[in-house]
């Protein structure tokens, strides 16, 4: 039986159908990458214009990288978008160095039918669909999250080390007050493994325990120098006139965290940041608001509200401590009560200071009180 040459021996691979674009078509006008990235294999899923999902592809970083600038030849505009997470800000720059438009978007359970499905494949092709309604339109399609310039991502970076070191001085100082209490011998003082405390309650505790012990306070030692060196490091950083009871460490981790306070469109934005928003669960006739939803930057929480115990020490004029102290002081209101006050507190600051920072208005109107030398930082 004779074959004919023109008729093809066999059809082409499906991967090789989702790698290139026909040449007999025309440039394509856009195309949508969602990429599930890890730390040796980016998982892509590509959107083609309007088109269906393609099947997932697997490179290595280096390889996506080259793939990706091929697609720059085959469409008048290429978008791209993966998680954040721990692999950082340096694929978006890499990406935008070579003109893709990347978005970064917060993490999220991609399984939304509840399917207790989740693979890698699957990710990048929810990533690619979602950035496709992003592009045509659909802003609530996922959240995108503001990518640091490297200035501000360092600087926060030594701002979180410092945090770093202080939990892991927590942690190494419980576990050697867990070792005593084991044996019998509770440790008189958080800070035990201090040289003061530790030559008062050395002769009193059995040879067992001071050899568990003994290395646990050298690792103490060697993390409490880090964190005085990083202390001096950030407090330096910035000039000591501030808000009475704001704090030199409290003002950088502000600063650092946030990054540019100009990014905030409204105080909405400002008090979502934060996560001390309460829940809400509203629908009808049925309204219910619980307690705050964390939504935001997990880091900036504790300090407001440690920044709001102190403004009530030290800025008894300030607006917001003027409405509220009364009742945060007041023998009938309950511990919970007050949680919620000084939480709703410290969101009111958070507001108040954003304005401030971006001028909007002077910190002398909202009745903090500053010392001589911060109002030329605060218009710089």
């Amino acid at each position: 039986m004779k074959t004919n040459i023109n008729t093809p021996t066999s059809k082409p691979s499906r991967r090789q159908d989702s790698n290139a674009i026909s040449p007999t078509q025309t440039k394509a006008a856009s195309i949508k990458l969602g990429i599930d990235a890890h730390k040796n294999k980016y998982v892509v899923v590509r959107i083609i214009d309007g088109g269906s999902p393609q099947p997932p592809q697997s490179f290595t970083p280096e390889k996506f990288l080259t793939w990706a600038q091929k697609q720059l030849d085959l469409a008048e505009k290429v978008f791209s978008c993966y998680e954040a997470g721990p692999l950082g800000y340096r694929l978006h720059r890499l990406l935008e160095k070579l003109g893709v438009t990347n978005y970064v978007v917060r993490p999220r359970d991609w399984d939304e039918y509840g399917k207790k499905v989740k693979t890698d494949q699957r990710d990048a092709q929810q990533l690619a669909l979602h950035l496709d309604r992003y592009v045509g339109g659909n802003h609530h399609a996922f959240c995108v999250i503001r990518v640091p310039t490297e200035a501000e991502e360092q600087a926060r970076s030594l701002s979180r080390q410092r945090e770093a070191f202080q939990q892991e001085r927590q942690r190494l100082a419980a576990q050697g007050r867990s070792h005593a209490l084991y044996y019998g011998y509770p440790l008189p003082h958080s800070q035990w493994w201090s040289q003061a405390l530790w030559k008062q309650i050395l002769p009193t505790l059995p040879p067992i325990l001071v050899e568990l012990l003994e290395p646990l306070r050298r690792l103490l030692t060697a993390v409490e120098q880090e964190l005085k060196a990083r202390n001096k490091e950030l407090e330096s950083a910035q000039a000591p006139e501030l808000p009475i009871g704001l704090g030199h460490l409290t003002f950088q981790v502000l600063e650092r965290e946030v990054g540019d306070w100009s990014r905030f469109k409204n105080r909405r934005q400002v008090a979502s940041y934060t996560g001390l928003c309460p829940r809400e669960d509203s629908s009808g006739q049925h309204s219910f608001q619980g307690a705050i939803n964390k939504h935001g930057n997990r880091r900036l929480r504790p300090v407001l509200v440690e920044c709001l115990w102190r403004l009530c020490r030290f800025q008894p004029d300030y607006r917001v401590t003027k409405k509220w102290l009364p009742a945060l002081l007041s023998d009938k209101t309950s511990r919970s009560r007050r949680k919620q006050i000084i939480v709703a507190m410290a969101r009111a600051f958070a507001v108040d200071w954003w304005r401030v920072r971006t001028g909007q208005c002077q910190a002398e109107a909202l009745g903090l009180k500053l010392k001589p030398g911060l109002r030329a930082c605060l218009s710089a």
